[in-house]
């Protein structure tokens, strides 16, 4: 019973943030902070999610920074996510072999 109202709840809720929008801005937004405000928010969430995960997903802090490193360098350059994402993993990995 209780799964089948945390379900409920999160459907509601699930709907009101996707919903809410729809009725409260009817017109296109004008005001030019305004839209690059919510043009940047997924990135700022996806950034605040990600970056702590970095840093708290190896047993060193060191490896960690290695490995957002190379991510960063790579991403830089333009290559493909793929690339970038496995060059940081093995970066990480090899590091924490040699500290």
């Amino acid at each position: 019973m209780t799964l089948a109202a945390y379900m409920i709840v999160m459907a509601g809720v699930t709907y009101l943030i996707r919903a809410v929008p729809f009725v409260f801005f009817r017109k296109k937004i004008k005001s030019r902070f305004v839209r690059s405000f919510l043009y940047y928010i997924p990135y700022a969430v996806l950034s605040a999610m990600t970056i702590p995960a970095i840093f708290y997903s190896t047993g060193s802090k060191l490896t960690a920074a290695v490995g957002t490193l190379a991510a960063l360098l790579l991403s830089y350059f333009g290559l493909p996510l793929i690339a970038v994402a496995l060059a940081a993993a093995a970066a990480a990995f090899i590091a924490g072999f040699l500290i």
